[in-house]
């Protein structure tokens, strides 16, 4: 509709408040700011929001078939980065951002779905997985990666390390029939303060190589289980 059909001051006002409102200097410049691997990190989102919804639906195996995806692209963006000299504190604030749902949520909604006995237990294990797992990160946005010599380290337990406990304690649950619930919240509240703690994660070959490890047989069962109904 054209100006003549509004009365003037009508007019005059929603422009003011237009002008007023809206930035046309920003506009969507964020998405501009975004790189390769900060694409690659959305990627990483949308399997950890698969994952997260697959796991409501109680198909676990299913679920962490999709959250082994969101792993991937989660190193995928880093590999990238690195690779391409765009690392960056933006980039570190998205990439942490990601993590949140990529580790915390999912670690969260596996032992809520497939471990907790009560409501107040998924609770109390949620909220140190949530709690503990964001100010991590917040710190890594912030601070970056410690450096001992030519090695580079992670400040504190990484959100990897927890939701790798959630999923050992899943699995153990499996095959160990007194491992319960209870038992399992144990070593996961325990190890939720470590990653707000001082210990250095160093990021060295072995400790690679012993989590890709540890993803192949996870990925192993949980496939096993998708396609032959079995676990």
């Amino acid at each position: 509709m054209s100006d003549s059909f509004l009365p003037s001051a009508v007019s005059r006002r929603v422009a003011a408040q237009a002008e007023r409102r809206w930035d046309s200097s920003v506009g969507m410049g964020l998405l501009g700011r975004l790189t390769g691997a900060d694409y690659l990190s959305l990627v990483a989102l949308f399997f950890a929001w698969t994952s997260a919804v697959l796991l409501l639906q109680e198909a676990i195996h299913a679920g962490i078939v999709v959250m082994f995806g969101a792993f991937l692209f989660d190193k995928l963006d880093g590999y990238y980065a690195r690779k391409r000299g765009i690392s960056s504190p933006f980039g570190r604030q998205v990439d942490s951002f990601i993590d949140v749902f990529a580790y915390l949520v999912t670690g969260a909604l596996l032992y809520h779905v497939a471990l907790s006995p009560t409501l107040w237990m998924t609770v109390l294990v949620g909220f140190a997985v949530l709690s503990f797992g964001g100010l991590r990160l917040v710190r890594h946005a912030s601070e970056g990666f410690g450096e001992a010599g030519d090695t580079s380290y992670y400040v504190g337990w990484t959100v990897v390390h927890v939701n790798f406990v959630v999923l050992a304690a899943f699995y153990l649950a499996l095959f160990v029939p007194w491992f319960d619930g209870w038992l399992a919240a144990v070593p996961i509240v325990a190890a939720c303060p470590l990653m707000v703690s001082g210990y250095k994660s160093f990021k060295t070959t072995v400790s690679h190589a012993l989590a890709g490890l540890f993803v192949v047989v996870a990925l192993a069962l949980s496939c096993l289980a998708v396609f032959t109904g079995t676990l």
